[in-house]
């Protein structure tokens, strides 16, 4: 299947596109499902941080024509959100939103960019470059697993991107 989408900046009025799409994902279905059941994406989220959407060019293609979303927080550096439509996973979607966010981030003048993973999506964040820097703890009661936490290095070795990482975020 091919899909075609254009990535661009997301306008407030995406935000319920956007948290349908958190919302309706697969992958935060059983024990992950109260992470998700109450998030929202709002408009001032949407505003104040760089948050780009891959936009099909057929609407119908997922909530509001979006397949998929990234929100970047330049301070602190993090990849705070990342989610593709479930009928868009696979197909290239996510890598691409990915490589916007680090040029994204490169043109902020960031060196790196922290992602805290949902354990699932660990092993596709290490396929787009990023680097395991250590574990955090639950934080219940939503939040009851391990995560993940990678880091992408970017202008850095991984070894350099790990330790400034590990420094900004202690």
């Amino acid at each position: 299947m091919n899909i075609s989408y254009a990535i661009r900046r997301a306008e407030a009025s995406d935000a319920p596109a956007l948290t349908r799409l958190v919302r309706r994902s697969r992958a935060y279905e059983g024990r992950y499902a109260p992470m998700v059941e109450r998030y929202t994406v709002g408009p001032d989220y949407v505003l104040a941080h760089e948050v780009h959407v891959a936009a099909a060019h057929d609407p119908s293609a997922g909530p509001g024509g979006l397949l998929g979303f990234y929100g970047l927080l330049l301070d602190p550096h993090e990849l705070d959100l990342l989610f593709v439509a479930d009928a868009a996973q696979g197909l290239g979607v996510g890598r691409a939103l990915v490589t916007h966010m680090k040029e994204r981030a490169r043109a902020a003048g960031l060196t790196w960019v922290r992602v805290v993973s949902h354990p699932p999506a660990e092993g596709f964040y290490r396929s787009v470059g990023a680097v395991p820097m250590g574990t955090l703890p639950a934080a219940p009661p939503w939040i009851t697993w391990e995560r993940p936490e990678l880091v992408f290095p970017l202008g850095l070795t991984a070894a350099e991107a790990v330790a400034v990482a590990e420094a900004a975020t202690a």
